[in-house]
């Protein structure tokens, strides 16, 4: 059971060379359009001529009753802990017996030092976190690669090892918004950005190229690599998420360090909250407070303005938020009205609506193809907004052409006191070294 990700890492490192198992189907949910694949011959290995096919998860228990199956592996993130054994009772009904992999299982070893940056929920800033982490390896004099969790939407064939190193490169892989907003980035900085669906091939590329590696996760998922650090990014706006959603709390258990982030608008009494518990149930791990304040490229004022806001899609959908970095900066500078976007919505975004009800005065930027894409700029379109925010990471004006004036609402980590991200680093950084080179002096 899967989302186009975990489901099959976890198949190409515990079942693909087992000859003891068949594994007869994928099923996929939460991204749309993943479902009525195939995962090729050529990723699931001599033991699979045929390939394996990839189904809804509508249709889990026809497929075990069809296939007789013995085992159901659940392979994707971010499910509240009822969620999960509302599944698992479902399969076990239909006959089968249910499983969760551990990290032990299907954790790769790298040949280079490796920090991971996982969250408790999927919105809680793990992408700024990365960059903080990759802006003081970078100013070590450190090559630093950037692996970062599948999001296989499209050709696995095509995907299975992918390298980015500017952005003309990540344009040419034709990526969805998703993607974008992860690449695009971390790139410009300077990293190297590592993806695709084969993660053991993938590593052995990037554990080449750099001298230390961040795993950037996705969702609330655990790391596909072993690290030697791992930070786990909480978000007090969610209090009690942190032990309420799997595999978050796996990861709260497993941290070094963890961040709780936001403390600069979430509640106080959240952020005591969110403290207590780590300190219930890691309370070894080393704790970061950090606020995302939020700042907004030059352009016209929104100050009595009719604002339409468009925010990070995943943070809206899978991960439950009802709003995001767009919404607080267009508060913050005096918007009059934010615009009601599902009154236009078209397509597969007003569908999205229908999948989410939590949305309300907020456009998720979902565009996992073309079509959903084209559908995003005629709900833009069609919003009667003097100016458009868009709160997510990418420059939503290269993809989509609007005659609404954008503009960008950005937003970076900020460690509060002691200790820092740099603090957490250092015992890792006196450990790498290259040949003819010692960490801070620069190439």
């Amino acid at each position: 059971m899967g989302a186009g990700g975990r489901d099959f890492h976890d198949f190409n490192t515990v079942y693909r060379e087992d000859p003891s198992v068949r594994v007869v189907a994928f099923t996929a949910t939460q991204i749309p359009g993943i479902a009525d694949r195939l995962y090729p011959p050529s990723l699931a290995g001599p033991l699979y001529p045929d390939g394996i096919p990839i189904r809804p998860e509508e249709e889990l228990v026809d497929i075990v009753r069809r296939e007789e199956v013995d085992e159901v592996v659940l392979s994707y993130s971010d499910l509240s802990h009822e969620e999960v054994m509302h599944k698992a009772s479902r399969v076990l009904a239909a006959g089968a017996d249910f499983t969760l992999l551990g990290p032990q299982a299907m954790m790769l070893e790298a040949g280079e030092p490796v920090v991971a940056v996982t969250a408790v929920r999927t919105g809680c800033g793990k992408s700024p976190t990365s960059r903080k982490i990759g802006s003081v390896l970078l100013d070590a004099g450190l090559r630093v690669g950037l692996i970062r969790h599948p999001m296989p939407y499209g050709d696995l064939e095509a995907m299975r090892v992918q390298r980015f190193t500017s952005i003309d490169e990540i344009d040419a892989a034709h990526p969805t918004i998703e993607e974008r907003e992860e690449y695009e980035t971390p790139v410009s900085m300077g990293m190297t950005v590592y993806a695709g669906v084969d993660y053991a091939s993938i590593l052995e590329l990037a554990q080449k190229e750099n001298d230390l590696l961040i795993w950037d996760g996705g969702n609330n998922d655990l790391p596909f690599v072993r690290p030697d650090l791992h930070v786990v990014v909480t978000d007090p706006l969610r209090a009690g998420h942190e032990v309420s959603y799997h595999p978050g709390e796996t990861n709260l258990l497993l941290a070094d360090v963890v961040v709780v982030n936001k403390v600069d608008s979430a509640d106080r009494d959240d952020v005591k909250r969110v403290l207590e518990q780590i300190e219930r149930v890691n309370p070894l791990a080393t704790v970061i407070t950090a606020r995302s304040p939020v700042t907004l490229e030059p352009g016209p004022t929104l100050s009595g303005k009719r604002v339409l806001v468009v925010e990070d899609g995943p943070t809206l959908t899978h991960g439950g938020m009802a709003f995001g970095a767009g919404t607080v900066a267009a508060l913050t500078e005096g918007a009059a009205e934010l615009v009601d976007p599902r009154t236009v919505a078209t397509g597969s975004i007003a569908e999205l609506y229908e999948s989410y009800p939590h949305l309300g005065k907020v456009l998720p930027a979902m565009g996992y193809s073309d079509e959903m894409l084209e559908d995003l700029r005629q709900t833009i379109e069609a919003a009667d907004a003097d100016v458009v925010v868009a709160g997510t990471p990418i420059d939503l004006a290269r993809l989509v052409t609007i005659h609404h004036p954008i503009r960008r609402a950005r937003y970076e980590l900020e460690e509060v006191g002691r200790p820092t991200i740099a603090d957490v680093l250092a015992p890792l950084l006196r450990l790498v070294r290259r040949p003819n080179r010692l960490v801070g002096q620069r190439p």
